[in-house]
């Protein structure tokens, strides 16, 4: 199989094939790995697989964003893998063999580095305007129990790995630079219906502005590429209701 690459050092971009013999079980980061150690070391790409960094392989494989260590190459080459999105911000690059090749490119929606590895300053900016961490109510008399219930709801977001595939796939990212995004917004949601949270902290309120959660256009793109199947889409939408209900409307834009 022939591994097509999108090679830049932040400026100028070309694309490289690199022959791999595919072997059973094959993931795109396996054929990564061969391609840098066997023909051009220069290549550059980012991973942490097994080593607590979930989701820092994600790049755009088949212009779909991905996990390169859980997308198996025989997947994709098969169309088995095929998974259809609206439109977003990617190449057009043509004249690539699907049965054959596989396509690999930097996330989009943020700045690149080097060939695949992607400047994500602003992705984390972004959630951390957002507060995401528990501002529990004081002082707890002994330890807060949860309803089976809640945390099954709860599990929906915490599952998040930071992987930025939903920020990349997001038609909304890739025209307004001030949309925080559907990562930081699932975040946020997570901790309004954690029980354990501070009645004084205005969870929804936070994201109640411009570049919150009434610029989603609900595309549901976030949903479908996240690994980890966490439903950003769905977290906004029962914001925006809840915001909604209390005020009559939103700070809508």
């Amino acid at each position: 199989m022939m591994l097509v690459v999108r090679r830049s050092d932040g400026k100028e971009a070309k694309y490289q094939r690199f022959e791999v013999n595919e072997y059973p079980g094959m993931t795109v980061l396996d054929a990564l790995f061969d391609a840098r150690d066997k023909q051009d070391d220069s290549l550059a790409f980012r991973y942490s697989c097994r080593g607590a960094v979930c989701g820092s392989c994600a790049m755009l494989i088949d212009r779909v964003p991905r996990l390169a260590c859980r997308t198996q190459v025989k997947d994709l080459l098969s169309g088995k893998a095929k998974l259809e999105l609206v439109p977003f911000l990617a190449s057009n690059l043509t004249g690539y063999d699907h049965s054959t090749e596989v396509l690999v490119e930097p996330l989009p929606n943020m700045p690149v580095q080097r060939d695949l590895a992607v400047d994500m300053t602003e992705f984390f900016k972004k959630s951390e305007e957002m507060r995401p961490f528990l501002e529990a109510k004081l002082p707890p008399e002994k330890e807060y129990r949860m309803e089976k219930a809640a945390v099954k709801e709860l599990e929906r977001y915490t599952n998040c790995i930071l992987c930025a595939a939903c920020y990349s796939a997001c038609p909304v990212n890739g025209l307004d630079d001030s949309y925080v995004g559907p990562a930081a917004l699932a975040k946020l949601y997570r901790f309004r219906i954690d029980p354990r949270e501070s009645e004084e902290k205005d969870v929804l309120r936070i994201a109640d502005r411009p570049g919150g959660w009434w610029d989603c256009k609900f595309h549901a793109n976030c949903a479908r590429v996240c690994p980890k199947h966490v439903p950003p889409n769905l977290a906004i939408a029962k914001a925006r209701n809840e915001l909604g209900t209390a005020s009559g409307q939103g700070a809508k834009t």
